[in-house]
Parts: C-alpha cells; sequence; structure tokens
C-alpha cells in the first residue's frame, strides 16, 4: 500500500517533467519564429492607432515614354471581355523596358481611347495610363515613407502572396506562443498565486472598455 501511495507522485512529477519539456521547447520555438513579427505589429500596432498625429510627406516621382506604332496597332486589335482584363504581354515587356515598371500580374482598365492601370503598392501608390490614340505613356508614383510603408505591412495592403502567407505562418506561431505560455502558466500557478488573477484582469480588461466605451 505504502508503496503505491509512493508512485503515485513519482508518476506525477515524470508527468508534469514531460509537459514542461515539451511546451517550454515548443513555447520558445514559436517564440523565436514570431518575435520580431510581434515586435513590427507591436510598434505598427501604436503608428496605426496614432496615424492622424504622425504627418505623412509624399514623394512623386513622374516619368513619361512614347509607345512605338507597332505596340498601339496590336493594343487596339486586342481581344478583351469587358472593360477590364489582364495587361497583354506585349504591353507588360515594353512598361518594363520603356519606364522600368512591372505591370504583369495587374489588371488594365480600357477605355476606346486608353488603357489604364493601377499599381497599388504598401506605403504609398502607381498608376500608368497609355494614350491608344497618340501613344503618350504616363506613369506616376507616390511614395508615404516608411511609417506608412509597415503600417501597409501590418495591414496586408497590397503587399502580395507571399506576404499574406508569412502572416498565416505568423498567425499560427502566434497561437502556439499563446497556447503554450496558458498551460505554462497552469503548471506554474501553484507556486505564483498572481498568475490567474492577472490572467483575468487581461481578459476583462477589454470586454470592459469595448462594453462602455464602444458604441
Amino acid at each position: 500500500m505504502s508503496a503505491s501511495l509512493d508512485t503515485q507522485p513519482a508518476a506525477h512529477r515524470q508527468q508534469r517533467a514531460f509537459w514542461l519539456k515539451h511546451l517550454h521547447r515548443w513555447h520558445w520555438i514559436s517564440a523565436a519564429l514570431c518575435m520580431i513579427g510581434m515586435l513590427l505589429f507591436a510598434i505598427t500596432g501604436i503608428t496605426l492607432n496614432h496615424a492622424a498625429q504622425i504627418e505623412a510627406h509624399p514623394n512623386v516621382q513622374k516619368r513619361s515614354a512614347h509607345a512605338p506604332a507597332a505596340l498601339l496597332q496590336s493594343l487596339r486589335q486586342f481581344k478583351h471581355a469587358d472593360d477590364k482584363g489582364p495587361v497583354p504581354p506585349q504591353l507588360v515587356d515594353w512598361l518594363h523596358g520603356a519606364l522600368d515598371i512591372d505591370a504583369a500580374e495587374h489588371e488594365a482598365e480600357w477605355s476606346p481611347d486608353e488603357i489604364y492601370i493601377a499599381l497599388p503598392r504598401p506605403g504609398g501608390d502607381a498608376w500608368v495610363s497609355l494614350s491608344l490614340s497618340n501613344g503618350d505613356a504616363h506613369y506616376e508614383l507616390t511614395t508615404r515613407g516608411w511609417i506608412s510603408y509597415l503600417n501597409d505591412l501590418h495591414k496586408g495592403r497590397n503587399a502580395g502572396k507571399a506576404w499574406s502567407w508569412f502572416i498565416d505562418v505568423f498567425a499560427v506561431s502566434c497561437l502556439i506562443f499563446s497556447i503554450t505560455g496558458l498551460f505554462l502558466l497552469q503548471l506554474h500557478a501553484g507556486s505564483r498565486v498572481a498568475t490567474w488573477p492577472l490572467v483575468g484582469l487581461g481578459v476583462v480588461i477589454p470586454i470592459v472598455l469595448a462594453l462602455l466605451f464602444i458604441h
């Protein structure tokens, strides 16, 4: 009987040691993966929250070029189902060479006399238009600085598929970090009496603020 009682605490300690080992492992792995991302999203959370107080200084660049007659002729004959469609390959090549811009994965807006291509980007905006009547092409790029760039990365605005995948992976890492942290709190709560009151405070504060001050 006494041997059975002695083995129960030992088994419990072994189980606790097992979970501590694996929870700590995944906690530090997820922390290492998402640490820089957490800093980025925390800092840009502050800058987004105070966007009205942070003055941006837009920088506008303009370039122009003239399309050759052969290109204009091929564009006039290019078949498109409606007013919007992919940028024709020959126009992509010419824009890259003449204006040093990449329009390959963007959408063109067609009108009888003009092709307009919006080129949105993080921290700024850009567009290019080409007159089908005289071949004049105009390109305008507006940038609003590093803060606007990082803010748009925070929102995933016009950042592309690769950044969208990064946000998903980062979010999963944050979930692992938070969940393993919660279980670690549970394992250590016995010797740290303030654990659950602090966790409860972290839950209650945003709920109270939302109920009282957000309408």
